[in-house]
């Protein structure tokens, strides 16, 4: 069968690439096209868009590319009807993704969308459409089931969320006692970069006594790392190796999205931060109101504050440096943290997302 993904940033490029793989164990004769990045190109198929082109945050940030966007809707429509696919899949990325699929629908193509928006934040208006227009909505998160069961969305079905697979693919071993390495993880978007790092590169010059060590990805080039990190930091860059990093860390600060989560799962004690556009922040806020209590991954899904958020104005040096402290020194809250950590891994499961979409992707094309 043909296969039409759309992966529109490197979180989406790992899963569409694992799904990818899955589909292929199912239907060795799968033909893929592909919006995505180096992971998904890897398993094969045609690529159309990379995702290093695709990445905007933010309602500020869309509406100043707006002319770019929506030049990608309409190529993709157009490089659908040429490809004639089984299927359209749709990857996170909703912005994009659900309009497509949407009119994907109206052409008589089977509709997949794999890893729902954030319904139960904001936006819940877009159930109704996509219940008209989505044939199956795999979503990933444990809590999400009482969610869609609420709002009668009768095609959605969990799946297991698809980082537990994607570490497992990897086959790291963590290092049961890690010493001196402090991960940095600043995000996988140029703003989120320009946001984070430099004040996580002021926090490293405040430890000497710590490696400090920058998840880089090699999508975004070294010149943005080599204008944000000076000369003579001593911090170090590694490219496309965040698991093996995290594999090594002793403490992490993380910019706040699925690092988050990834961070939790290899047993890593860290301080989430996020920092945006401050109009961009305050649409956010108004639209979400009081419906959800926290931003990361780690404590969604555990309902709990299992780590600490310095989001907009509390990620300053203060803030920053006095959770620090917490999850290096602090031996206690460290162990408070890896306690609620496993409490976290038992909501998410056993994994087999991948799997579990393929299957669902054959059956309602079939």
């Amino acid at each position: 069968m043909k296969y039409y993904i759309i992966a529109g940033e490197a979180s989406g490029d790992l899963h569409g690439a694992n799904l990818m793989k899955a589909l292929l164990e199912r239907d060795p004769q799968a033909q893929f096209r592909f919006w995505g990045g180096d992971t998904m190109a890897k398993i094969g198929g045609t690529p159309v868009r990379h995702i290093r082109d695709l990445a905007i945050m933010g309602f500020v940030e869309v509406v100043m590319h707006l002319r770019t966007v929506l030049g990608n809707i309409s190529f993709c429509k157009h490089d659908i009807l040429q490809y004639q696919p089984d299927a359209v899949i749709g990857v996170d990325y909703p912005g994009f993704n659900l309009k497509i699929e949407a009119w994907a629908h109206k052409q008589g193509i089977k509709t997949i969308h794999y890893i729902s928006p954030n319904l139960w934040a904001w936006k819940k208006g877009r159930i109704k459409g996509m219940r008209r227009t989505l044939d199956r909505l795999c979503f990933i998160l444990p809590f999400e089931q009482d969610f869609f069961a609420k709002n009668d969305l009768p095609q959605a079905v969990y799946v297991g969320h698809p980082l537990l697979d994607a570490i497992k693919s990897q086959n790291i071993q963590i290092n049961p006692n890690p010493q001196k390495t402090i991960a940095l993880l600043p995000g996988s978007r140029r703003q989120e970069l320009k946001n984070s790092l430099p004040q996580m590169v002021k926090l490293a010059h405040r430890h000497p006594e710590y490696h400090f060590v920058v998840a880089g990805m090699s999508l975004l080039g070294p010149k943005i790392y080599n204008e944000l990190i000076p000369s003579d930091s001593h911090i170090d860059v590694v490219y496309d190796q965040t698991y093996n990093l995290l594999s090594t860390a002793f403490a992490a600060v993380v910019c706040s999205g699925t690092a988050t989560l990834e961070t939790a799962l290899f047993n890593v004690p860290q301080v989430v931060c996020y920092r945006a556009n401050p109009i961009s922040i305050a649409i956010a806020k108004t639209l979400v109101g009081k419906r959800i209590k926290y931003i990361s991954l780690v404590n969604l899904i555990a309902d709990l504050p299992i780590v600490t958020e310095l989001i907009q104005e509390d990620f300053n040096p203060q803030r920053l440096e006095s959770e620090f402290e917490k999850i290096t020194v602090d031996t206690a809250n460290r162990n408070r943290m890896l306690d609620q950590y496993a409490h976290m891994r038992q909501l998410l499961g056993d994994g087999g997302a991948s799997d579990n979409t393929a299957q669902t992707i054959i059956e309602t094309i079939r």
